[in-house]
């Protein structure tokens, strides 16, 4: 199977709030389910830049978003059953200017794996912040390496 990337339209918007809820319940399983919304979405992602993947009948299965005032990753999702296809790294690679830019982001000190994608990606750890569950390191691209 394959997909493709490319610039969020509002038709894909109800989609993404279901992928949004259902992968942030997979991966933070020590929060409650309940923790999780679909109005969550929209609250989180107003006014940045969404890419949407997509694939062959046009479905989402996974995003990205910008805050571009400051290059900030605020989310990368990729539904469950598409993980380690390539389908994150397509989603970085559609970020304006990347590799040459340098991007930043948070991610939770217990998202492990999402710790091994970024650094197999080349992020490296920048800072850290937060207590308990909430706890998580600022990871940075390397703007010179071609991801």
């Amino acid at each position: 199977m394959s997909f493709t990337v490319r610039g969020a339209e509002p038709a894909d918007a109800p989609a993404l709030r279901e992928l949004f809820l259902r992968s942030r319940r997979q991966t933070f399983v020590w929060q409650p389910a309940e923790a999780f919304a679909l109005a969550d979405f929209d609250a989180q992602t107003q006014d940045e830049q969404l890419w949407v993947a997509l694939d062959d009948a046009a479905r989402p299965i996974g995003f990205i978003a910008l805050w571009a005032p400051e290059r900030f990753i605020h989310h990368l999702y990729v539904d469950h059953a598409w993980a380690g296809r390539g389908v994150g790294r397509a989603l970085l690679r559609a970020l304006p200017g990347w590799p040459q830019t340098r991007f930043v982001l948070k991610c939770l000190s217990l998202n492990e794996g999402a710790q091994a994608f970024y650094r197999a990606c080349g992020f490296t750890q920048a800072g850290s912040g937060g207590t308990g569950d909430s706890a998580y390191l600022l990871l940075a691209s390397r703007a010179d390496d071609a991801h």
